[in-house]
C-alpha cells in the first residue's frame, strides 16, 4: 500500500438521498483507473455513517468487483464493537481485504476500553485491522505495544498530527507494523510524517482530481521539492483554506469538487451540507488552477 496514493472513493448519492450503485460503480472504477495503492470504500470520506447496513453491504461488493485483486479493498467499520462486527462480516461475506475501524461513537474512553474495543472486534473476524487514530480515540505507547499483539491488528492510521507521540508510537512498534498518515487533506502534512517514518498516506484529492494527487505523490517520492512545494502553495493550502471555511467540508468539498469533473456521486447526506454558492465558485476556480498546474483540465 506504500507505492501508490490511498484512495477513499465518495459514496453515490441520488438527489433523493438513496444510494445511486451505477454512480459509485463508475466512480470507483475511475479511480482505480489511476492505480492507487488500495481503495477504502464506505470510510470517512465515503460517509460510512450514513450507511445502513445493506447500502455498505452494496458499496462494498462493488469496490471488489471493481478492483478485482488489483489492490487492497479496505473497508470502513465503526460505531461500538458489536456494531462494527455486523459492518466487518459484510465485509467478509463481500470480499474486503481488510478492515479500518473508524472512532467509536461519541463518548471518550480510558485506554483500557481502547484496546478492548480492538480485541472486542478482531476476536469476531477473520480479516486484518487497521485501527483509526482521531477525534476521542489516541492510543497511549503501551496500549500500541498491547494492540500490536492482537494477531489480526497489523497497522494504525493517525489522524491527529501529533508528530512527537506519533514518532514514540513508530519506535515502540513491530518493524512489520503498518502506519498511514490520515490527515485531513493529507499531502500537507505528507513531508512531516514521512521525517517520523510514516510515509504512506490516505488521499481526499484523489477522489477528484487524481492527476493532481499522483503528480505530488511522484514529486514527494521523488523528492522534487520544487514541484512538491508548487503544488502544496498553489493548490493544497488554498484547498485547504475553503475546507476550513464550515464543518463536514472535508467530504463535502470533495464530493462538490468530483461532481464539477463530471462524476455522478449525487449530493451529501445530512448532517453534512452541500458547499454554498459562493464557496462552489471559489472551489471550480481553485480546481481548474491546479488541474493546469499539472497538464490536464477540469
Amino acid at each position: 500500500m506504500a507505492h501508490g496514493v490511498l484512495s477513499f472513493p465518495l459514496t453515490a448519492f441520488h438527489d433523493d438521498g438513496s444510494l445511486d450503485p451505477d454512480g459509485f460503480r463508475a466512480h470507483v472504477t475511475a479511480r482505480l483507473a489511476a492505480g492507487p495503492g488500495a481503495v477504502f470504500p464506505a470510510c470517512g470520506t465515503g460517509e460510512f455513517f450514513s450507511l445502513d447496513e445493506e447500502e455498505y453491504r452494496q458499496v462494498v461488493t462493488i469496490a471488489v468487483e471493481e478492483a478485482a485483486g488489483r489492490c487492497p479493498v479496505v473497508a470502513g467499520a465503526g460505531y461500538g464493537w458489536a456494531q462494527a462486527a455486523r459492518f466487518a462480516r459484510i465485509a467478509e461475506e463481500a470480499g474486503a481485504d481488510a478492515l479500518l475501524v473508524l472512532p467509536h461513537y461519541l463518548v471518550a474512553a480510558p485506554q483500557e476500553g481502547l484496546v478492548a474495543q480492538l480485541e472486542e472486534l478482531a476476536a469476531r473476524t477473520r480479516l486484518p485491522i487497521v485501527a483509526y487514530q482521531r477525534g476521542q480515540v489516541a492510543y497511549a505507547v503501551a496500549s500500541l505495544r498491547r494492540i500490536t499483539r492482537i494477531p489480526n491488528v497489523i497497522g494504525l492510521k493517525d489522524g491527529h498530527s501529533d508528530l512527537d507521540r506519533l514518532q514514540r508510537l513508530t519506535l515502540a512498534a513491530p518493524a512489520d507494523f503498518l502506519f498511514f498518515n490520515g490527515a485531513a487533506t493529507a499531502e500537507i502534512q505528507a513531508r512531516a510524517y514521512a521525517g517520523v517514518g510514516v510515509p504512506a498516506y490516505s488521499s481526499a484529492v484523489h477522489a477528484f482530481a487524481p492527476e493532481i494527487a499522483d503528480a505530488f505523490f511522484t514529486a514527494l517520492r521523488g523528492g522534487d521539492h520544487g514541484t512538491t512545494e508548487k503544488l502544496l502553495r498553489d493548490f493544497y493550502v488554498p484547498f485547504v483554506e475553503v475546507r476550513d471555511r464550515t464543518p463536514g467540508y472535508a467530504v463535502s468539498l470533495v464530493k462538490a469538487a468530483a461532481r464539477l469533473r463530471g462524476e455522478r456521486v449525487g449530493p451529501v447526506r445530512a448532517p453534512l451540507t452541500d458547499p454554498s454558492s459562493a464557496d462552489l465558485a471559489d472551489l471550480k476556480a481553485l480546481l481548474a488552477a491546479g488541474l493546469d498546474l499539472v497538464g490536464a483540465s477540469l
